[in-house]
């Protein structure tokens, strides 16, 4: 891919959105569409933040011909072209890295890596936003995610070792936005666990939000990306967990769609995205994650239940 114009400094007003900024260099080469959204999202941002003051404008024009140079680079790419493979793509990324990092964490190896892709998880989760509303999950991953980055560096930091897996969250006590493991401080206390703690376990391995993926399923093989050696944190080595392929339904294959069924346009909506989630599990090599959607859009246009 062609190198993008440089940006001219970033406005303080803009600070807020530097790390989505940041996110987006980081995967030019090595995940495009992720890149553009990054972008689209700093863009859509700073525009409400402010599009008057002359170096806010400045910035953002150059901004937005980053935009249109991805764009016109990636035009043939459906996740560009269509909102609901984009939206597909990119929840699927950002569940990727959460769950490498929850389960890096569950499993009791904390390093920089995974304290990276916690925090890179929720800022994904932020660019989302671009298709619309965020789902309660979402909301509740994008806050776990940030605030377990912000606890475990901290933890690190202060040569204390910290608690693995699933521990409580204060609501009142969420990290900025401007915040990133390893580049900019970080509060130098973790919230205390507290009786409304958000319990990530609470939640089925093998559903969120929509999309199906086994327990261990880890991140993309280029994920995730690395962060300053002034984090301080040893890394450790990752094996990755060898992927169970899920039984297929044998009833499947001799389904013929009845006749009498009736399908509504929310139904060919529903299993138009199941599709489009296999699609996007499979450019990670998720066989899995595709096989289980599949069923599902499958199960939906044959007997008008999912």
């Amino acid at each position: 891919m062609a190198a993008l114009a440089q940006l001219p400094p970033l406005p303080p007003q803009f600070k807020s959105i530097q790390h989505h900024l940041r996110t987006a260099q980081e995967h030019d080469k090595r995940d495009p569409v992720v890149a553009y959204y990054c972008r689209l999202y700093a863009m859509q941002t700073g525009m409400k933040i402010d599009s008057k003051t002359p170096e806010c404008r400045k910035f953002l024009s150059k901004l937005m011909d980053q935009l249109e140079a991805l764009k016109k680079q990636l035009g043939d790419n459906e996740a560009i072209t269509q909102e609901i493979v984009g939206s597909a793509h990119l929840e699927n990324y950002a569940l990727k890295m959460f769950l490498y990092a929850d389960n890096e964490d569950r499993a009791g190896r904390f390093h920089k890596n995974m304290i990276k892709s916690f925090y890179t998880a929720s800022l994904l989760i932020d660019v989302i936003t671009v298709f619309g509303e965020l789902t309660d999950e979402n909301v509740k991953h994008r806050k776990y995610a940030r605030w377990k980055a912000t606890y475990i560096h901290n933890c690190l930091k202060n040569g204390e070792t910290p608690q693995a897996g699933p521990v409580g969250i204060e609501e009142d006590n969420d990290v900025e936005e401007n915040e990133e493991a390893g580049a900019t401080p970080l509060p130098t206390q973790p919230p205390r666990p507290s009786s409304s703690a958000y319990d990530p376990g609470s939640v089925p391995s093998s559903s969120f939000t929509g999309i199906q993926i086994p327990p261990g399923a880890h991140a993309p093989a280029n994920t995730p990306a690395e962060v300053p050696s002034s984090a301080g944190v040893t890394s450790n080595t990752i094996q990755p967990t060898p992927q169970t392929v899920p039984a297929i339904d044998p009833a499947l294959f001799s389904t013929v769609s009845q006749a009498d069924i009736r399908l509504t346009p929310e139904d060919f909506a529903r299993a138009q995205k199941y599709c489009k989630y296999a699609g996007s599990a499979l450019q990670y090599e998720d066989v899995s994650t595709a096989v289980q959607n599949l069923q599902k859009a499958l199960k939906l246009l044959t007997t008008g239940r999912e």
